[in-house]
């Protein structure tokens, strides 16, 4: 049933991007409505500065709508389009490479906590972020891909256009940094 399950979404995939191919612009905003807040949420975790994640949220649509027919299906569209976006961010990243500060991330990141556990979650979130922040681009992307849209390392490394092996070493040293920073709390669930 998952092979089914899958085979459909491929298809799916296939017709929608030869609509993008042939500038269909109804084509174009099912998937603009499909993967933008996938790809807001990837870009601000992975950038952290939100004036750039709608500049690189509209660079990378423009790359699929400018170069459908370079999408060859070898690969999942997510995986493709995540692939450039991640680029355009590394891209970005180096072009502003002053470390900026978020004043409101720990107010954005708030998941409508009960009044018993607010204090512990703010606490336990700020620790993670902060502990999170402090990775290499690259290696929170590999956490980001990893825990928050469940791509497996196979996929990351076509997206990163890297060797699997590269990706399991970037999250081994992910991995390592956050359990330390977050010894006794969260570390359990790395």
């Amino acid at each position: 049933m998952g092979g089914d399950r899958t085979r459909e979404s491929r298809e799916r995939d296939a017709a929608l991007i030869s609509r993008i191919w042939a500038h269909d612009r109804d084509a174009f905003d099912d998937l603009y409505r499909a993967y933008r807040t996938r790809l807001g949420r990837f870009l601000f975790r992975l950038v952290r500065r939100p004036e750039l994640v709608e500049e690189i949220i509209d660079d990378t649509l423009m790359v699929v709508w400018d170069r459908a027919s370079s999408f060859n299906g070898e690969s999942r569209l997510s995986t493709w389009i995540f692939a450039i976006a991640y680029r355009k961010a590394m891209k970005a990243v180096r072009r502003h490479d002053e470390p900026v500060e978020d004043a409101l991330a720990g107010e954005r990141m708030s998941l409508d906590p009960t009044p018993e556990d607010e204090a512990e979650r703010v606490a336990t979130r700020s620790v993670l972020i902060q502990a999170i922040h402090e990775l290499s681009p690259e290696h929170r992307a590999v956490v980001e891909l990893t825990y928050f849209h469940e791509m497996g390392y196979r996929e990351i490394a076509e997206i990163m256009a890297c060797p699997v092996d590269t990706v399991k070493t970037r999250m081994f040293h992910a991995r390592r940094h956050l359990k330390r920073r977050l010894a006794g709390r969260l570390a359990d669930w790395l």
